[in-house]
């Protein structure tokens, strides 16, 4: 069956193993100096394991693969202990697997094992612990700043700071003049709708590209067309704007690729919003 499941870029990975803890699962173990995915059956192609990897060896993609089985990858939790059982159904459950998580827990019940007292299976919409921020729901509609920076009753207008279209890597022109002499804003394209001054404080005076590093799956087009844009334009700087989120570090890693491609030297800026869209 064609499903998303995690791809490991082999000259990439350096075996630094910060990919393992983020994998209760199992599905992966380091094999002679790499991170190597064991068995398709073990990944439930969520991405956990995604931001964890410093050198974004790891990538989500569709491919044939067996279909993830629940109840073999359990074999794994439960030989592991109460922490990794407890890791397991709150990564389940912060990524919205309610049948997965039906049959992890139907699977404990049935084998007689208990669940441990503090695993998040009932608070379905609690945002606490270390799961991956980049699928989990959450609801800022009682954030109190919020709430404040909302309350005045006359209308600000704002104007547009965007000069050029398109904006999507995918879909630019790298020979497009609107690069040239220019500084580049590369944002997450999260970003734009989380923080709020986003067009006064990075975009203004700067051409924009988007994308997102954890969804789309065109991350080698991506690096090549970003490369391209840098070899045939004089660009003054990049300002890197991402989410805090740990899949967003791909980001980073792509602009840094395509610069150290491209044989120029940029000074790049990196900024990180948090989910409540402040600068940390």
């Amino acid at each position: 069956m064609k499903r998303k499941i995690i791809n490991i870029d082999e000259e990439k990975c350096t075996g630094c193993k910060s990919c393992i803890p983020n994998c209760p699962e199992g599905a992966l173990q380091i094999i002679d100096g790499k991170a190597r995915l064991v068995s398709d059956l073990l990944c439930d192609g969520l991405g956990a394991c995604l931001g964890h990897c410093p050198e974004g060896a790891i990538q989500i993609e569709e491919r044939e693969a067996e279909e993830y089985d629940e109840s073999k990858t359990m074999v794994n939790i439960v030989k592991a202990g109460p922490n990794t059982i407890k890791a397991h159904i709150k990564h389940l459950r912060d990524h919205g697997q309610k049948e997965y998580l039906k049959q992890a827990l139907d699977y404990l019940q049935k084998n007689k094992i208990s669940i441990p007292e503090d695993a998040p299976v009932i608070k379905a919409h609690a945002h606490t612990g270390n799961g991956c921020l980049g699928m989990k729901t959450v609801d800022f509609r009682d954030n109190k700043q919020a709430e404040k920076l909302n309350s005045g009753s006359a209308e600000v207008k704002l104007n547009s700071e965007l000069t050029q279209w398109p904006v999507q890597l995918k879909l630019l022109n790298p020979l497009a003049s609107y690069f040239d002499n220019r500084d580049l804003v590369v944002a997450a394209d999260c970003v734009p709708f989380t923080y709020a001054n986003f067009h006064q404080k990075f975009l203004k005076g700067k051409a924009l590209i988007v994308f997102c590093p954890k969804l789309d799956q065109a991350q080698e087009a991506y690096l090549e067309k970003l490369t391209a844009i840098l070899k045939n334009n004089n660009v003054k700087s990049i300002s890197i704007v991402r989410m805090e989120v740990p899949c967003c570090h791909g980001t980073v890693q792509v602009v840094e690729d395509a610069v150290k491609k491209s044989g120029k030297t940029i000074i790049i800026k990196d900024y990180t919003i948090s989910l409540q869209g402040e600068i940390i």
